[in-house]
């Protein structure tokens, strides 16, 4: 196995706690089933999120005011992560999904609002969660999203389609992003909580996917669906800010559980090319193999290092776009590579069932897509360079 995640800071003893717990977790109940949800495709791992509730992995993230484990700094937030999807990506993202779902509630929601809309999340059983952004014609341009709330009396009235929403074929509460301003753009976007089997809304059912199976994702179709005023989040068109900071946040997350998933294909690697032998030797003793693991190891390193920098400027309260948009473009097209280079020392074996490896390959390709893409990533960054 590849040695255990050195920072030059030494960890508190909270987040030493909180990374052994996902560690153990991740190992005993996990990785274990890793294999049997993706073969599943579409179907909720129940027991395990059940379990992982049971200890607060779900809900650690959220404030203890609202019954959660009150870790409010990204820094542990992302080494929680990195341990859970060390086991499985496509588990460990299922189990702290909530926290994508509470994160516009947290930075727009009224105090009643938190209490509402979080207190559920903390409790034995919790409910699964969704946030819908991304529609048939909208991906990485969340600011021309279509879907229209229009108010009428003490409700508004929402009307459009959400497509590739994870959890939204078992979510009960779902915030939404509609515009209250068409052509407006990002000056128009509000957020809305609205709760499954709400008159209008629809849900489609589980699409096929390539990898991360753990997550099933849906469509909604919004059909003149009434949500009171109340559960409008923040004032009209504040809803773009909210989710711009929650992206920076979850940009942060997903760079931490890529990384996860590098430090899994070296260490799989490492292991097979220790056991395996050609031409007499062990494969690790043929350079092109080592060397193509020490590269593995460089890269789960950076990813690290560049998503725990961002992590620390983010808890220090700076905008951080730039530097969560580095960490994720670096650290999924890494995990990317990683797992590529995973089944390359495997080899044929690599490319067969038998090995997690070549799941783990497809489940990496999705890191380079959602949240804005790598060419999203380099935009936001190439931007960011030319307003120095």
């Amino acid at each position: 196995m590849s040695r255990v995640p050195r920072t030059a800071r030494a960890l508190t003893e909270e987040q030493a706690d909180a990374v052994r717990l996902a560690r153990d977790f991740a190992a005993a109940e996990i990785r274990p089933r890793a294999r049997e949800v993706d073969e599943a495709d579409h179907v909720l791992p129940r027991e395990i999120w059940a379990k992982a509730a049971g200890i607060g992995l779900t809900s650690f993230m959220i404030p203890e005011a609202y019954g959660g484990g009150g870790v409010a700094d990204l820094v542990t937030q992302c080494l929680v992560q990195e341990e859970l999807c060390h086991g499985d990506i496509a588990i460990g993202n299922l189990v702290t999904s909530n926290g994508f779902f509470a994160a516009p509630v947290l930075e727009l929601g009224t105090e009643e609002q938190r209490k509402r809309f979080l207190t559920p999340l903390c409790s034995a059983d919790p409910p699964l969660t969704a946030l819908a952004t991304t529609e048939p014609g909208v991906g990485s341009d969340a600011a021309a999203i279509t879907t229209r709330a229009v108010r009428d009396g003490d409700h508004y009235v929402l009307t459009g389609q959400k497509s590739w929403i994870s959890n939204a074929p078992f979510a009960d509460y779902f915030v939404i992003f509609a515009t209250v301003a068409p052509g407006t753009r990002s000056k128009g976007i509000t957020a809305f909580v609205v709760e499954r089997g709400t008159p209008g809304l629809t849900i489609g059912n589980p699409m096929p996917k390539m990898g991360q199976r753990g997550i099933a994702c849906a469509e909604l179709f919004l059909d003149g669906v009434r949500v009171p005023v109340e559960n409008r989040l923040g004032e009209e068109g504040q809803g773009f800010y909210g989710l711009m900071r929650t992206f920076d946040a979850s940009r942060i997350l997903i760079a931490a559980a890529c990384t996860g998933l590098s430090r899994a294909a070296l260490d799989a690697a490492l292991a097979y090319a220790k056991d395996r032998e050609q031409f007499g030797v062990r494969i690790i003793d043929h350079q092109s193999v080592a060397f193509r693991l020490a590269d593995m190891a460089t890269k789960t390193d950076i990813s690290r290092l560049v998503t725990m920098r961002a992590a620390e400027l983010y808890d220090t309260g700076a905008t951080v776009t730039e530097e969560a948009a580095i960490a994720k473009l670096t650290a999924s097209e890494h995990a990317m590579w990683c797992t590529w280079a995973a089944v390359q020392i495997h080899g044929g074996w690599g490319y067969s069932r038998e090995f997690l490896v070549e799941k783990w390959m497809r489940d990496a390709k999705l890191e380079e897509l959602e949240e804005g893409t790598s060419d999203i990533q380099r935009l936001i960054i190439s931007r960011s360079l030319a307003r120095r």
